[in-house]
């Protein structure tokens, strides 16, 4: 980071809107702001002067970002940002009223975001051509001087025979197919390759099932079911309608360019030891299994975490925002990262001025382009409106918008597409876990909810009748800092403190990643198997006494403990306790220990011993006539040994049953025929 004061520029932009230098100096503390009317052609030279004097600057405007870029690179400027104060607030029908907006969104501007990680994906350029026609094959004839080419025909009929066979043509119809670009299988039924002696149209010999292939590209035009789940976000798979030559000229293009290294973010950052999805194969958290929409997570049978594969992965991210522990997390932002932008963008906009802000989360494919269609064509957002683009609306989780309110915003709306390009049903879950903890809280009903629309209009529509609440009288001011769990109790805590009406507890929904264990206690035979299996040690023993103790604030009621407990005297209980931050861990269940009669050391449970000697005096063959014998049960593993071994104790002494004869299986026989005979045995 450059040292001094950060330089801020803004722009009327040839005075099409107005600018207010004084709310935004207000909300850009420490920052030298400057003014200009046409800053990207007549007055470039400021541009290029600042930028050589190694300041870090904010520049108000993207439109031109490529512009100032280059300048600044012939210059080695230091630190540099952009913010769009145009679309997003000036042109506006509240411009006049939008300077501490566009302070809030220079601030957020400037604060650092890590680098992303990168997956390379490489591509030799061969390509599966699924199709049931000719258009099939005239894609192919599109592409086989590009790519290697096969096309594969489903059910085809009246193929016309090639003169010359340029590119492999067979029939089949896949069965399944998995992977990524540059790494596809697929299985093929009734595979058959057409007979040389084809003659006016394509015959093909005899089929066969379960034919395999690879490929690094999937152009499919069978105009049947995907074959993928969320279809459009899997890389190297196209798809068009057969019947629209349009739409199969554009999949042909993008399928010629797919040959070669591609780097794609790598969207989650896995950490597989802290993950809670089953343990000794006893599978407890299925969350981010269940709400995957492109099928990259998956859960191998003898693991005890799942995996997620980066090149099928598409970045929605809700599997980060549903992970209870954190082991899956994103990376683009990371959740801290967005926490900061939020507490920035609040501060800003709060210091300049501005009154019951609402944040807006859009992404930038969908949401940006909505946002500037409202601005150039429509009255553009209110002022109080303050957008957050982010790469995917459903990455975001419960702690954002925790951090939000405890910030002080008066409302949160997410922008979702009128036709989603994927489930969302992870974001759902948030907003349905968000609603009872703010409404538990004295926020009231409704303050995080989506907009689902295509429409500029209508968007403008649903943020102009939005009439936001009061915020927090005294809003956090937080610094997030950490992993996503330690963040969420962060953001949690601060929301409660600063909460019109905080309580201690609030019910939640079930698969809500907070609450308690619930303990038959005379069930319970303190066996700490349910220790064995907690993944976050939310469950803990006490290596000196028979006791199980409880620290709610670990659980992550993933239900590992529930599964495993042989007992069956566990069950959950989703709630938030906001106590349980400071709370000691609470003793479940406590017992005397049973002390040795040999030598004295404690070990194991007394009523569990007792119970056991209880059960097998007189009843088992090795205790029988001898109560030295039920005296093992009573030493510790030392003594129990030492005792064996002194007495000569064959363990093999067991009596055995009578061996069965031909005779004793006869007359099983017979008797089994007398019954049915008799009519006892059907």
């Amino acid at each position: 980071m450059a040292d001094g004061p950060r330089q801020i520029l803004i722009c009327s932009c040839e005075d099409t809107m107005p600018l207010d230098a004084a709310a935004v100096a207000r909300g850009c503390r420490n920052a030298r702001v400057e003014t200009a009317h046409q800053l990207c052609r007549a007055e470039i030279e400021r541009f290029r002067q600042a930028a050589a004097s190694g300041a870090a600057i904010t520049v108000g405007c993207t439109q031109e970002a490529p512009l100032f870029s280059e300048i600044a690179d012939e210059v080695s400027a230091g630190p540099i940002a952009f913010a769009n104060i145009r679309e997003q607030a000036g042109w506006s029908a509240q411009a006049g009223k939008a300077g501490p907006k566009m302070a809030a969104l220079l601030a957020m501007a400037a604060v650092e975001t890590p680098d992303v990680p990168f997956y390379s994906l490489s591509s030799d350029g061969i390509v599966l051509i699924y199709g049931r026609d000719e258009r099939a094959i005239e894609a192919g004839e599109m592409l086989k001087d590009h790519l290697d080419v096969t096309v594969l025909l489903t059910r085809p009929q009246h193929i016309a025979a090639p003169r010359v066979t340029e590119f492999p043509v067979v029939k089949g119809n896949i069965r399944t197919a998995r992977g990524h670009l540059g790494k596809f299988e697929i299985t093929v039924d009734d595979y058959a390759q057409p007979v040389p002696s084809s003659r006016a149209t394509l015959a093909f010999g005899a089929p066969r099932e379960g034919a395999t292939s690879r490929c690094d590209i999937i152009l499919d035009l069978s105009g049947g079911a995907p074959l993928f789940p969320a279809a459009d976000l899997r890389d190297g798979y196209l798809r068009a309608d057969p019947n629209d030559p349009a739409a199969i000229l554009r999949a042909v293009l993008r399928a010629r360019d797919l040959v070669g290294t591609f780097d794609k973010p790598r969207y989650i950052d896995f950490t597989a030891d802290i993950c809670a999805h089953a343990r000794s194969r006893i599978v407890g958290c299925r969350r981010c299994l269940d709400l995957c929409p492109a099928g990259a997570i998956a859960a191998p049978e003898r693991e005890d975490h799942v995996t997620i594969d980066p090149g099928i992965c598409a970045g929605c991210g809700q599997c980060a925002a549903a992970c209870p522990t954190g082991a899956a997390a994103y990376a683009l932002p990371p959740a801290d990262v967005l926490l900061r932008k939020l507490r920035t963008l609040l501060t800003a906009y709060r210091e300049a001025g501005g009154a019951r802000p609402v944040i807006l989360i859009h992404d930038g494919d969908h949401g940006t382009p909505l946002i500037d269609a409202l601005a150039r064509h429509g009255a553009g957002l209110p002022a109080h409106v303050l957008p957050v683009a982010v790469n995917e609306v459903t990455q975001v989780g419960l702690e954002a918008v925790a951090a939000a309110f405890a910030y002080g915003a008066s409302a949160m709306r997410f922008l979702l597409r009128g036709k989603p390009r994927h489930d969302v049903s992870g974001l759902v879950k948030t907003l349905a876990l968000a609603e009872p903890i703010l409404s538990g809280l004295g926020f009231g009903p409704g303050r995080a909810a989506t907009i689902e629309t295509d429409d500029p209009d209508a968007l403008g529509a649903a943020l102009a009748a939005l009439e936001p609440a009061e915020p927090v009288r005294d809003p956090a001011s937080f610094m997030p800092v950490g992993a996503k769990r330690e963040v969420m109790r962060l953001s949690l805590r601060e929301l409660h403190r600063a909460a019109p009406a905080p309580v201690d507890i609030v019910p939640l929904p079930a698969d809500a990643p907070f609450g308690t264990v619930k303990v038959d206690v005379e069930g319970c035979t303190l066996c700490m198997a349910c220790v064995s299996a907690c993944p976050t040690g939310a469950l803990i023993d006490n290596p000196e006494r028979p006791m199980l103790r409880f620290a709610e604030d670990a659980c992550v009621q993933c239900g590992l403990c529930r599964a495993t407990c042989p007992e069956k005297v566990i069950s959950l209980a989703p709630q938030l306790d906001f106590r349980a931050a400071t709370a000691q861990a609470r003793i479940v269940k406590e017992e005397e220990p049973f002390a040795c009669i040999s030598c004295g050391k404690e070990f194991g449970v007394r009523s569990t011993i007792e119970r056991v000697a209880a059960k097998l005096e007189g009843k088992h063959w090795m205790y029988k006539g001898s109560a030295k014998r039920l005296d093992l049960i009573r030493m510790c593993d030392d003594c129990r040994v030492a005792a064996v071994t002194a007495a000569d104790f064959d363990p093999y002494a067991a009596p055995r049953p009578n061996a069965r004869t031909t005779e004793d299986y006869l007359r099983e026989r017979e008797e089994l025929k007398r019954q049915y005979e008799r009519g006892e045995n059907s």
